[in-house]
């Protein structure tokens, strides 16, 4: 057990400091297009590195690109992005104020979950991201995302916006748009979600809603 740890500890460490080999986003961009780590750079036509405001307050995670993401190169731009932009405006939000990114920057084929090993391959460049942005709020969009970044046991039915703490940030889950517009009954919960949310950057950020 005590041998498990210290492999543990030492993949913990190492991974930190990958991450911290980024000092700044051109750096960052520039390894995250080029990437190979994975097979689903055989599949990519396009990286899809994230958008929004560098320095923004709220880091919104998503799990990967679809098939709009990989041919345009930006998060959330189909029918699940289109929704996402009405939830940001709900609570008067937009992507000039918020930043947008996935776990994994290339689109999975056929839309499905990204792989354990695809994920631990592209952590690093939102970990870097993440460093970079120093958000005080992450929102993960979906089950995927919250069982990787929030706990490997999240239940996304039964704990989506309820705000969590660990270190420096707040973490809060939303149900995924694309599993918004399979569900539509899920819209009120959503809403409510949201406005949680709207309530934890009021308490927490002090630009977000001055831009």
């Amino acid at each position: 057990m005590a041998r498990v740890a210290i492999i543990t500890l030492k993949r913990i460490v190492a991974r930190a400091v990958e991450s911290l080999k980024f000092t700044n986003w051109d750096e960052l961009h520039s390894a995250c297009m080029q990437c190979t780590a994975c097979n689903l750079h055989q599949t990519r036509k396009n990286v899809v590195f994230g958008v929004g405001n560098k320095n923004a307050e709220v880091l919104f995670i998503g799990e990967g690109p679809g098939k709009m993401e990989d041919e345009l190169g930006e998060p959330f731009v189909g029918r699940a992005g289109h929704l996402l932009d009405d939830m940001l405006a709900a609570i008067g939000l937009d992507r000039t104020k918020i930043y947008i990114a996935n776990m994994v920057k290339c689109r999975p084929p056929e839309n499905r979950d990204p792989l354990p090993a695809e994920q631990d391959a592209c952590m690093d460049y939102l970990r870097a991201q993440t460093m970079l942005i120093k958000p005080k709020i992450i929102v993960c969009l979906g089950r995927v995302a919250a069982t990787k970044i929030i706990r490997s046991d999240f239940k996304i039915t039964a704990e989506h916006g309820q705000v969590f703490e660990r270190g420096k940030y707040r973490y809060i889950a939303l149900y995924h748009p694309a599993y918004l517009l399979r569900d539509p009954r899920k819209l009120p919960e959503t809403f409510e979600d949201l406005k949680t949310l709207e309530n934890l950057i009021l308490s927490l950020c002090v630009h977000t809603y001055r831009q």
